[in-house]
């Protein structure tokens, strides 16, 4: 047995029932028929009559919400096992069926639901104040308030039944189109046909020659498919414009700031800091990496590559299970407790398979159950810190359950803050445990690429999205427009030491996020550069700091972003607070300077 297959033996795959027992079961098939029964019931109980249930007083309306809650729970059940089946081989013709049906048949049950969102926004404001008096409809009041936020921007009722019946042969199907594309292509590595990820994994490999081989694969591959990729692109582009102007959206991204429940001018105060950090940030660092690896620019496929003296050793499951519970149980036992779970009870999809989604998540699912985690480990260092950071949104999803279906999510402003505060102290637990100079130099160095990838590389990612988007609006895109657009926002973002050919052109096809959840990506920054923040505050012994930081995950979604940095003595609105998390980056590469010198 290799070292590698050693490294990857037995890894853990995920147990789903919890939510049901398979696809064939018959509890599915019943639930899927009670689900449309209940929204019919709760559409002829509720439809014309929440004004009416206000004036009997609180409790009335409360009782309307609690009715919906529950709907909304099995249907995330469902929907959350449909998917994550669907995501454990995308391209198994029967997995991708029975997801396809679940989604159509859980729209159809939502569509009788449209009508109570939008009812509610039409209630009066007086009467509204008047019943949280009510401690049952008080509970309520945050989502209430969320939902209102939408008022503005939603269209007459039918026109959003309209547009919700039709999402599933709309913008859903070229969803399922991208993730279906994806899971099927071959990447042709040395002979070797490699599915995605473990090709992309390749990038990081201790030989150049693999590494260029990878890149030389990717490129070849995903230039082949540019035209699919661009008529995707094209499509759903053109469908966000559009909702967007029949809404009255102003800018590109003000859908996905309201959703985030975060103003559009801290978004720009984060870009415009990040951009300007660029020379400082990636320039310094990659001029730096260069000179390690005995070149003037790095090629793109040695951007991520080991130190030429960095430790080899590949990590195994239950090695770096110890690591990131270690981690956790310093900072705190009850996350500990928490995320100890995901591996006692099978809550993690560790092993990359044919035709399973690539990349890491960690799905919510309902408060009722609990979430699950999949990763794609192939015992890197980075590997384990993918699984530290996936474990920090699993334990903030079991913290957040208890506030209910409808409040549990949280705003993508905070959703990120648990995972990379979980990657910090995995990492931190980790260089205070290292003396070698050699080691702490590379672990400084995929520390700081790691958070260039996170903060550099993701506001690029966000203007590449907003050029696209602006440009889209003009008339369609060619691929070779798509990809130059690419190739200018990478030179921006990663500077000269860095070398683009045209092989690194279609890059941006693969990029899951630009598809599914336009401008999602900002969110990465925001949570690295929060975290900063934070952990400045939890070095400097922050009085209640560890119960102020679960109180923050516990909340869920039942309070904006801005009230939960409170207890820290932190401001997203003050011009300074994104420079202080920047200096956390440029202080590392000010230590790797002093390492080299």
């Amino acid at each position: 047995m290799t070292a590698r297959d050693a490294a990857l033996n037995n890894l853990p795959e995920w147990d789903l029932s919890a939510l049901y027992d398979g696809i064939t079961s018959d509890q599915v098939s019943a639930d899927l028929e009670k689900v449309l029964a209940d929204s019919q019931a709760f559409e002829a109980t509720y439809k014309g009559e929440l004004a009416n249930r206000l004036a009997e007083g609180g409790a009335k309306l409360a009782e309307a919400i609690t009715s919906y809650e529950a709907i909304e729970e099995l249907m995330g059940r469902l929907y959350s096992f449909a998917g994550l089946v669907y995501s454990e081989n995308t391209t198994d013709p029967e997995r991708a069926k029975f997801f396809g049906d679940c989604q159509e048949k859980l729209t159809t049950a939502s569509s009788h639901l449209i009508f109570f969102t939008l009812e509610l926004t039409k209630l009066d404001d007086d009467e509204l104040a008047a019943g949280y008096a009510d401690e049952a409809l008080a509970r309520y009041k945050p989502w209430i308030d969320d939902t209102l936020r939408e008022k503005p921007y939603q269209l007459e009722d039918r026109l959003e039944q309209l547009l919700h019946e039709k999402s599933v042969t709309g913008r859903a199907a070229w969803n399922r189109l991208f993730d279906e594309t994806i899971a099927s292509l071959r990447f042709d590595v040395d002979g070797q046909s490699l599915s995605l990820e473990p090709t992309l994994s390749l990038l990081q490999d201790n030989d150049g020659a693999k590494r260029k081989a990878a890149a030389e694969a990717v490129s070849q591959t995903l230039g082949g498919e540019l035209r699919t990729f661009t008529l995707i692109t094209n499509v759903l582009a053109k469908d966000k414009e559009i909702s967007d102007r029949w809404r009255g959206f102003e800018d590109v991204a003000d859908s996905r700031h309201l959703a985030n429940r975060v103003e559009g001018e801290v978004v720009d105060a984060l870009v415009s800091s990040v951009r300007a950090s660029f020379p400082k940030l990636s320039h310094r660092y990659y001029a730096l990496k260069a000179k390690w690896m005995g070149q003037d620019a790095l090629d793109y496929w040695d951007r991520n590559a080991p130190l030429p003296n960095a430790d080899k050793k590949l990590i195994g499951w239950d090695e770096a299970k110890g690591i990131v519970l270690d981690a956790y149980q310093r900072f705190s036992p009850e996350m500990a407790t928490i995320g100890k779970r995901f591996f006692d009870e099978n809550w993690i999809d560790a092993p990359s398979r044919e035709g399973k989604s690539p990349g890491a998540f960690s799905h919510p699912t309902v408060p009722s159950a609990h979430p699950y985690i999949l990763l794609n480990y192939q015992g890197r260092t980075r590997d384990v810190m993918t699984l530290a950071h996936e474990l920090g949104h699993g334990v903030h999803q079991v913290l957040a359950g208890r506030q209910g279906a409808l409040m549990a999510q949280t705003p993508l402003t905070l959703a990120e803050t648990a995972s990379v505060f979980g990657e910090m102290l995995t990492f931190r637990s980790v260089l205070s445990q290292t003396d070698d100079v050699a080691q702490r130099k590379s672990l400084l160095a995929g520390k700081v690429e790691d958070m260039i990838n996170t903060v550099v590389r993701q506001i690029a990612f966000y203007t590449f999205e907003r050029k696209v988007h602006e440009a889209r609006k003009q008339g369609e895109l060619t691929s070779e427009q798509l990809c130059d657009l690419w190739i200018s926002v990478q030179h921006e973002s990663l500077g000269d030491a860095v070398r683009f050919d045209d092989g690194y052109r279609p890059f941006w096809t693969y990029i899951g996020h630009f598809i599914h959840s336009p401008f999602y990506v900002y969110a990465y920054a925001f949570g690295d550069c929060l975290v900063n923040a934070l952990y400045a505050r939890y070095e400097n012994a922050h009085a209640g700091f560890t119960e102020h930081y679960l109180d923050l995950l516990r909340a869920g979604g039942s309070k904006p972003y801005s009230e939960l940095l409170v207890p820290f003595g932190l401001d997203a609105r003050d011009p300074n607070f994104w420079q202080a998390g920047l200096n956390v980056i440029s202080g590392f590469i000010d230590e790797l300077e002093a390492l080299d010198a």
